[in-house]
């Protein structure tokens, strides 16, 4: 699975570190959508302007709440449970999504350039 995350945004770099201490298996990989690695995976997935989280699994594309919580079905420690928020349609969560990542530089700043993973963490990133 791919996480496909904006690489200058303070609030995505804290959420791929989240996801990555409650990833013990290491099922995902990351990718700044900023990256010829992430453009080329939006390419292929046939998206453009996407400034949100993406997810990629088994082919198929996540983005929105609903990458945001199929991420959490993976993650260890009780955080799956969150998926019982796929009860509520998109349509109702993911204006909230969009609230926050329209805000998102703004409450939780931006890095000058992309985020530079630990030696440990180089492994997990495309």
């Amino acid at each position: 699975m791919i996480i496909l995350f904006d690489g200058v945004c303070n609030l995505c770099n804290w959420s791929v570190q989240f996801i990555i201490k409650r990833d013990p298996n290491s099922q995902f990989s990351f990718a700044s959508l900023q990256s010829d690695v992430g453009k080329s995976l939006l390419e292929k997935q046939h998206l453009s302007d996407v400034n949100s989280v993406v997810l990629i699994k088994q082919g198929k594309c996540y983005v929105e709440s609903d990458a945001a919580l199929e991420i959490c079905r993976h993650l260890s420690n009780g955080w799956r449970l969150l998926t019982i928020l796929k009860i509520i349609p998109s349509f109702i969560r993911n204006p909230l999504y969009r609230y926050i990542a329209r805000n998102r530089y703004k409450w939780f700043g931006i890095q000058p350039s992309c985020m530079l993973p630990t030696e440990d963490m180089k492994k997990r990133f495309l």
